[in-house]
This record gives structure tokens, C-alpha cells and sequence, in this order.
């Protein structure tokens, strides 16, 4: 049997795509509010197919998108209805919000480094602020 070496990645190459293109978290998800009660599977495949493509998209393109299209918008925590989770400290006063699927529904969460934490998913519109 033939062992085949595999080619190392070279440093420069794995710094820079680390922040290239966003993972999604679901940890700290409050599953307390709004999307835990939707029925709307048609919903929940919208939002899976807009994750995909802002995984695909990646930091850079996002940043350069329209808050409406595939881009996000800074929203502050005092506009938040529900009460954030603790891993959301107090010098922490603004959130991010990306829209859930094609139409005004929003997702909010915290980026840091390459990660998105997914704090919210609005299912039903006006659940997590008022828009």
C-alpha cells in the first residue's frame, strides 16, 4: 500500500482564509422566541438556502451587499424585545442583523472572527424588534 503525502497548508494561506468566509453557530440560539412556534417549513428552507449562500458569499462580499439583499446592519441591543443570553456582556451594545430569507424576517446575532453567533430567528415578522 502506497502512502501518499498530503501537501501541508501553508500558514499564510490558512491565516488569511480563517476570516475569509463566515461558520455559523447555533449555541447560543434563544429557542424561546418566535421560530419555535412557526409551522412555516417553507421558512425554514429559505433560511438554510440563505445561510448556504452567505457561507458561499463570504465576509467580503457581505460587507459590500445591501442590508436588504445579502448584507447585514448593526441594530442596538436596547431595540432587542426578547432578553439577550449572558454570553452577551454588557460592554457589548449592538448586534447584527441579516434578513432571515428574501423578505424583511431577520436573523440577529453577534460576529466575532469568522463565527456568527445566531442569538435570534424571527419566523414571525416583528418577534425579536420592532422593524
Amino acid at each position: 500500500m502506497s502512502k501518499k503525502k498530503v501537501k501541508p497548508v501553508e500558514e499564510e494561506d490558512s491565516v488569511e482564509r480563517k476570516y475569509f468566509y463566515p461558520l455559523f453557530s447555533f449555541k447560543h440560539l434563544q429557542t424561546s422566541v418566535s421560530y419555535k412556534n412557526s409551522n412555516d417549513s417553507k421558512f425554514f428552507v429559505d433560511f438554510l438556502e440563505r445561510l448556504h449562500k452567505l457561507s458561499v458569499l463570504g465576509w467580503e462580499e457581505i460587507r459590500k451587499s445591501q442590508h436588504h439583499g445579502f448584507g447585514m446592519e448593526k441594530i442596538s441591543i436596547d431595540k432587542i424585545k426578547p432578553q439577550c443570553p449572558s454570553f452577551i456582556t454588557p460592554d457589548i451594545k449592538e448586534l447584527h442583523v441579516f434578513r432571515a430569507t428574501g423578505n424583511n424576517k431577520v436573523f440577529i446575532g453577534l460576529q466575532q472572527g469568522n463565527v456568527f453567533h445566531v442569538i435570534f430567528i424571527e419566523a414571525d415578522f416583528g418577534d425579536v424588534y420592532n422593524h
